[in-house]
């Protein structure tokens, strides 16, 4: 039996309905367990909670960044090959979102209310990316999950020592992350100048700040 080759219109609507299933709907099931189910429930004071689902909402939030990020570039992407590994990386990041969702319920938390625009910009980027070319789509997901790891990073040593739920959850998508930044430069993506790196990097902290809050 042949498969159908998908038109221009059949890409916009599914590129649609994930947009809106990635903004208003409850995470897919993950592929692969949650890190934290192997762990005891935390006793955690009000205020580590507080912190820790803060920072939780900021891991959602670059998660939904992510998925808009992928499925812009798979949209406008030149080559097939680069397509399907965006559309890959992206379904290997719905793991991260269906983490990050568990544990803010289990913090009697919730994600942002500001993730639609977030996943807006992050896909109009990734879409114009694709459009200049493969080479700097690759590029810029390598330079996005290079900074992710640095986020990442930065959480780790903020998280409450005692908060080992979450702080399981960030180890695991940390590791994630720096292969899918590995593999954007083996696959032939550019690295950026420092003054783009810069800028991407002032972006990233007005999500992140606002992410904390709201």
């Amino acid at each position: 039996m042949q498969h159908r080759q998908l038109t221009a219109i059949d890409r916009f609507i599914a590129t649609a309905d994930h947009a809106l299933r990635t903004v208003a709907a409850s995470a897919p099931q993950p592929q692969r367990s949650n890190p934290a189910n192997e762990l005891e429930g935390d006793a955690l004071t009000p205020e580590q909670q507080q912190h820790a689902a803060g920072l939780m909402r900021v891991n959602h939030t670059g998660e939904i960044c992510a998925q808009a990020l992928y499925q812009g570039q798979a949209a406008t992407a030149k080559l097939e090959t680069v397509r399907a590994d965006m559309e890959k990386a992206a379904r290997e990041e719905i793991d991260h979102l269906a983490w990050c969702e568990q544990r803010l319920e289990e913090l009697n938390s919730r994600p942002s209310v500001l993730n639609p625009v977030w996943y807006g910009l992050s896909f109009a980027m990734g879409a114009g990316a694709g459009l200049i070319s493969d080479k700097l789509s690759l590029g810029f997901v390598a330079a996005t999950e290079q900074q992710v790891c640095q986020h990442l990073e930065k959480h780790l040593g903020q998280l409450p020592e005692e908060d080992q739920r979450s702080r399981s959850i960030v180890s695991a998508m940390l590791k994630d992350e720096a292969h899918h930044a590995e593999n954007a430069i083996k696959a032939g993506g550019v690295k950026f100048p420092t003054a783009v790196q810069r800028g991407m990097s002032a972006l990233s902290q007005v999500m992140t700040r606002t992410s904390y809050r709201i």
